[in-house]
């Protein structure tokens, strides 16, 4: 899982799978969703993160091993 935000364009990007996406789906006008072509979500955009999330505070629990 990674997790990246690009400043310049107030972007969070969330990976959950290294895997081909096969469709994005629009889930409002700032926020995309990529599957696979099994349907598993890949990962997720959030546009205009800085006013829809906290991304200057990421907390990271339950790791597993």
């Amino acid at each position: 899982m990674k997790v990246s935000y690009f400043e310049d364009t107030d972007t969070l990007y969330i990976e959950f799978r290294d895997s081909d996406i096969a469709e994005s789906k629009d889930l409002d006008e700032n926020t995309i969703l990529d599957v696979d072509a099994k349907g598993h979500v890949c990962a997720i955009t959030f546009e205009h993160a800085s006013r829809r999330t906290d991304v200057r505070h990421l907390i990271v629990e339950g790791i597993a091993a």
